[in-house]
C-alpha cells in the first residue's frame, strides 16, 4: 500500500525512455577518439549504465572535463532514443500530481530528450546532474527537486530503474517503486504506476 503523494519525481533513462543505445554509442565515440578503445554493450551495461557522466568519464580513463565535449557528441545519438510506449499515457493518468525528473543525465541532453518526445510539460520541474556535486546514489539530487517542489522527502516517490535510483530515494526517506528493480515496491512496466496509487 502506498500513500497519496505530493509528488512523484522520475528518473529519465529506463524509466521514461529507452536511451541505453545512445548513452554506449556516444560514450564508445568519445573512447575511440581519446583512448582508442572500446566496449561492448554488454560492458556499458555492467560498467556504466545507470551512472553519472561525469564518474562514467572516470571510469573510461577520460578526462572528466570533457562533459560538455560529451554532450556535443550525444546530440548525433539522440536518434537511437526511444519513449516506451506507456510513457505518455501514464504522464497523462497522473494529471493532478507534482511532478519531476531526476536524472544523471546533464541538462542539455535531458531537455534534447524530453522535448525531442513532447513530454517536457508534463514536469514541474527537471533537475539533472550538473546541477548537484554528486549524482545518484546520492541523494543530493532528490533534496535538491523536493525543495524545489516544496515538498517533504518522506511524502515523495521515486520511480527508478537501477539500484542507484532505489539508493538515492531510500538515503533521501522517500518511497521508492522500482521499475523492474527491487525496491520498496516493484513494477514491471510503468503504466502499472497510476493503479498503485489508486489502491
Amino acid at each position: 500500500m502506498i500513500k497519496q503523494p505530493d509528488a512523484i519525481l522520475f528518473d529519465m533513462d529506463g524509466v521514461l525512455v529507452d536511451s541505453l543505445d545512445s548513452w554506449w554509442l556516444s560514450l564508445n565515440n568519445a573512447m575511440k577518439m581519446y583512448t582508442d578503445n572500446e566496449i561492448t554493450r554488454e560492458e556499458f551495461i555492467k560498467t556504466y549504465w545507470g551512472h553519472d557522466l561525469r564518474d562514467n568519464l572516470k571510469r573510461a580513463g577520460l578526462d572528466p572535463r570533457i562533459v560538455q565535449f560529451c554532450n556535443m557528441i550525444y546530440s548525433d545519438y539522440i536518434y537511437a532514443v526511444r519513449l516506451y510506449p506507456d510513457t505518455k499515457p501514464t504522464l497523462k493518468r497522473l494529471h493532478g500530481y507534482r511532478k519531476g525528473v531526476i536524472t544523471n543525465t546533464p541538462r542539455d541532453c535531458a531537455k534534447q530528450i524530453l522535448s525531442k518526445f513532447d513530454i517536457d510539460y508534463y514536469f514541474d520541474i527537471v533537475v539533472t546532474s550538473d546541477e548537484v556535486k554528486i549524482g545518484k546514489p546520492d541523494p543530493e539530487i532528490i533534496y535538491k527537486a523536493c525543495s524545489s517542489l516544496n515538498v517533504e522527502p518522506a511524502k515523495v516517490i521515486v520511480v527508478g530503474d537501477t539500484v542507484n535510483d532505489v539508493k538515492a530515494g531510500r538515503a533521501a526517506g522517500c518511497t521508492v517503486v522500482g521499475v523492474n528493480v527491487d525496491a520498496d515496491v516493484t513494477i514491471r512496466s510503468l503504466s502499472e504506476l497510476p493503479d498503485l496509487l489508486n489502491k
